[in-house]
């Protein structure tokens, strides 16, 4: 592909990436809230939802992942993904209990259909000296979209309330479609044969980073769980909206970066460097509680998604087999994702049933073993 045609493909995708994560941070920051205060659900159901729909979504890049190979096609995948999330907007407005969210929850995480295909793009049309950044490229535009939404989620929120603004931000999703239907041009079908996919296709080094990842994975909980500590220790609901904001801003600007010097340094440094940013979060979590101290823990958290969401995508499309891309990718995230499902789960357990700071001692057992781990997969540059 030209070095134009690349250049258009990645701005395509990571504009219509900014606009599905503008409206989908419009919500986000009050969704524990609007679950908790408004339809009534404990920690536990909090974990429930939130890690089935983690579980969603990485079920759902699996099998895009894997008919996105078989069909060569990737396209279809991205516009009905954010078609998904226009209508779960919709409906979680019109939820009365914390039940009847469930079904919309599973619309909105199975729009993640989009991820694998989308990631496979970014991945074949870049090089090795060029991968990180434009993996950077799209999460930059990804967590830009969340800072704006959480912006208007803050200005609008206390005028609308919760179901106002959800309605509202399904249209920057529609958004998102129409960028995909009417600028996204998609390569020829290939005509090579797809011989079907196995794990016998995936590489030692893959599996590892794989089998790391997914440890890490049952350890690190929903993000609601850290909005509702800061809530637990004084932050006024008004203000939490804040606190997602500054660990979003810091993930939008750090992300590109990240990406960049990951092209230069290598993959592997910051993953490791990534993971080492969530155990600084729990430690800071369990020994420090001053409103100071928990703003700048946010921050880290955003330093810790910039480097994870954008190291891990490109290490792992960078030891997979090029024919098997979007399968592998969606295979990687599907792990992960059902790993994320006990995860919230364990975590709103220990939460409720033995005290606030369990699951921040139990993700640090976890972590250390991922890093172990790490150390044995092979440098790609």
């Amino acid at each position: 592909m030209a070095h134009n045609d690349t250049e258009k493909t990645v701005r395509t995708l990571g504009f219509a990436s900014f606009f599905n994560d503008l409206g989908s941070d419009m919500i986000y920051p009050v969704w524990p809230l609007f679950l908790t205060t408004v339809l009534g659900a404990n920690m536990a159901v909090v974990g429930f939802i939130d890690g089935l729909g983690e579980a969603l979504v990485s079920i759902s890049q699996a099998v895009s992942g894997y008919l996105s190979d078989r069909i060569r096609k990737r396209k279809a995948f991205i516009w009905i993904g954010y078609f998904f999330a226009v209508l779960a907007r919709i409906g979680y407005a019109l939820s009365t209990t914390w039940h009847q969210v469930i079904p919309f929850r599973i619309v909105d995480r199975t729009g993640k259909i989009r991820g694998a295909p989308r990631d496979a793009i970014i991945a074949d049309i870049s090089t090795l000296e060029n991968r990180g950044t434009h993996f950077g490229y799209l999460r930059m535009m990804d967590n830009l979209g969340a800072v704006c939404g959480i912006i208007v989620c803050i200005v609008l929120f206390r005028y609308l309330g919760y179901r106002k603004l959800f309605l509202i931000a399904a249209i920057p999703s529609v958004i998102a479609m129409l960028c995909v239907l009417l600028f996204l041009k998609e390569k020829k079908k290939e005509t090579r044969i797809y011989k079907g996919f196995s794990l016998k296709n995936l590489d030692t080094h893959f599996k590892i980073l794989l089998i790391s990842s997914a440890l890490f994975a049952l350890g690190s909980f929903s993000y609601s769980f850290l909005l509702i500590f800061a809530n637990h220790f004084g932050f006024q609901t008004v203000f939490v909206p804040v606190l997602y904001l500054v660990f979003t801003a810091v993930a939008s600007l750090s992300s590109l970066p990240f990406g960049r010097l990951s092209d230069k340094m290598g993959r592997k440094p910051f993953m490791i460097l990534s993971f080492l940013l969530w155990g600084a979060v729990c430690l800071s979590f369990i020994f420090t509680q001053s409103h100071m101290a928990i703003i700048l823990t946010f921050a880290f958290y955003g330093l810790h998604k910039g480097a994870l969401d954008t190291v891990q995508r490109t290490y792992a499309s960078e030891l997979c087999p090029v024919m098997y891309r979007a399968s592998s990718l969606g295979t990687f995230q599907m792990v992960i994702g059902l790993c994320a499902l006990p995860a919230s789960l364990i975590a709103g357990m220990l939460w409720d049933q033995i005290g606030i700071f369990t699951p921040f001692y139990f993700s640090l057992i976890l972590t250390i073993p991922s890093i172990i781990l790490l150390l044995f997969v092979k440098e790609t540059c």
